[in-house]
């Protein structure tokens, strides 16, 4: 995390994605305490958009609050894994399918340019440029759905769904093979198979919540 930078109108927004992009990298560890007055200091600001921001990251899940220990930085085991993954089986696969039927080319077009910055970023070994790049593909294909609420319930599960990511490419950075998962996802898209789009991406976020229960629990 920089120590200082140019703030623009909302002080609260950067302050949020500087602490978010420290929890995505492992900068701030696991069960990391985070205190409102370090993190202003470090940050160069004063401590009510430290404290504003570890608010949205408790929504988020990234952030816990202890009525004794205050905010620290989430720690994911198997039970988060596992409730996380569970609702995005659900919900994702068929929310793809319905944006395929729907055929929306801008959002192809948005999710092939995500894969092809994945690439260079891959290539660079960017680990937050990677989780946001991930976090964009996925969106692109399911935020066509038609339904609001749905997109809305997916969005909510992304800051947990990066931060369990995170778990499983620290014992196997396996970007390469989640790379050309997400391709086969998008070729089939294209091609309007709304069906064997859904089926593969159920697959490919099986597969990874299987990796990630392995780095947990072996």
């Amino acid at each position: 995390m920089s120590s200082t930078f140019s703030l623009p109108a909302s002080r609260t927004e950067v302050v949020l994605e500087e602490i978010r992009r420290g929890i995505l990298t492992r900068e701030l560890k696991p069960g990391q305490p985070l205190v409102e007055a370090e993190l202003a200091a470090r940050l160069g600001v004063s401590k009510t958009p430290v404290r504003e921001a570890l608010k949205v990251l408790s929504n988020s899940g990234l952030v816990t609050f202890s009525p004794y220990k205050g905010a620290s930085v989430c720690v994911v085991d198997a039970e988060l894994a596992k409730s996380v993954y569970d609702v995005r089986m659900v919900l994702e696969p068929e929310a793809v399918r319905r944006s395929v039927e729907r055929r929306s080319p801008e959002l192809l077009e948005d999710a092939a340019e995500a894969l092809k910055e994945a690439s260079a970023a891959i290539a660079d070994k960017d680990q937050a440029a990677l989780s946001l790049l991930n976090r964009r593909f996925h969106r692109a294909l399911y935020s066509g759905c038609g339904n609001p609420l749905m997109v809305s319930m997916l969005d909510d599960l992304k800051d947990r769904a990066a931060l369990i990511s995170v778990v499983g490419w620290e014992t196997n950075p396996s970007w390469r093979k989640e790379w050309t998962e997400h391709k086969a996802v998008l070729a089939a898209a294209k091609k309007g198979d709304a069906d064997g789009a859904a089926g593969l991406l159920r697959a490919h976020i099986g597969d990874f919540l299987d990796r990630v229960l392995g780095a947990i629990e072996g």
